[in-house]
């Protein structure tokens, strides 16, 4: 917060925490559906899943509610009444899921101003809105992204004339783009480092705490000494599975008809290296079962 969103630029870490936050980070609690309803009264606060009869269940890793300290409040605004924003926190290991990540980041910002419907304002008190941040952690970004942060928001263009609309009018929704990279780079740096050196698989418990003490002046005391080990074990974890599902994804390619592409693969070693059959397969690690086929294939493919 203290660090991506420039509400809280000049506020202490403590500060933030302390006086800020207003409600204990909603993860994997009972949603609040966002559905029209008529003759709702209002509900305060907010679910980590987006449910709707149309358009199925969106999941938030972290879903929660901040107050914007008056003196930091957008320019234009009076100050005279309290603003809060809703902040979403993702993490995700790939940068190119198929689909560009920022469409999906403003997806969720967009949900999370329409969901208020029914939680923060109803009937047509739209001035209720509360600003929006969707924040994404990516641990593994393509090399030109790594240690960069990017902020996508919403701006006012004067195309004739010179009127400008308060900012809090319009300023309702970022999305947010943290890519890590390598600590030992010059560029890893503040935020971009700390989440590095948390997110880790490589570090252990016992050097990120020390580096959290060092550098950051986090004390270390018991509760967030677990907080780091558990995040350690977390990190392993998901470095674990995303391993697994690689090694699933190419066990289910050779189910799905691969066999092909390991004859001709075993037939380039043998073209290309000058290896025997068994060379050959031991180097692409055939399975003992699977190789009298592809011998006969082999006998197959010389006499045609």
């Amino acid at each position: 917060m203290k660090s991506c969103l420039w509400e809280y630029a000049d506020c202490d870490v403590n500060e933030i925490a302390e006086k800020y936050i207003e409600e204990k980070p909603q993860i994997g609690e009972i949603p609040v559906a966002p559905d029209e309803r008529e003759n709702t009264p209002m509900i305060q606060g907010t679910g980590v899943e987006d449910t709707t009869m149309t358009e199925g269940t969106v999941t938030f890793d972290i879903r929660f509610t901040a107050a914007v300290p008056s003196v930091h409040q957008e320019p234009g605004g009076s100050g005279e009444e309290k603003i809060g924003l809703i902040l979403n926190v993702e993490a995700q290991n790939q940068f190119y899921p198929g689909y560009p990540l920022i469409k999906r980041g403003i997806y969720y910002c967009c949900r999370m101003v329409s969901s208020q419907y029914g939680t923060v304002f109803t009937d047509s008190h739209y001035e209720k809105i509360k600003k929006v941040y969707s924040i994404w952690i990516c641990t593994d970004p393509p090399g030109y992204r790594e240690n960069t942060i990017n902020r996508y928001v919403m701006s006012e263009d004067s195309l004739v004339g010179q009127i400008q609309e308060p900012q809090q009018n319009y300023d309702l929704l970022a999305a947010l783009m943290i890519c890590l990279g390598d600590t030992k780079k010059e560029n890893c740096q503040g935020i971009l480092r700390l989440l590095s050196v948390l997110l880790s698989s490589e570090i252990k418990a016992a050097e990120k705490k020390e580096i959290l003490e060092k550098e950051y002046h986090i004390e270390m005391k018991r509760k967030f000494g677990e907080e780091v080990s558990q995040m350690c074990n977390l990190s392993e974890g998901l470095e674990q599975r995303a391993a697994q599902r690689v090694l699933q994804g190419l066990q289910q390619g050779i189910a799905q008809g691969s066999q092909q592409a390991n004859l001709n693969s075993i037939k380039n070693l043998m073209d290309t290296m000058n290896w025997t059959v068994k060379e050959a397969m031991d180097a692409l690690k055939i399975k003992e079962e699977e190789r009298s086929l592809y011998v006969e294939l082999l006998k197959d493919k010389k006499s045609d």
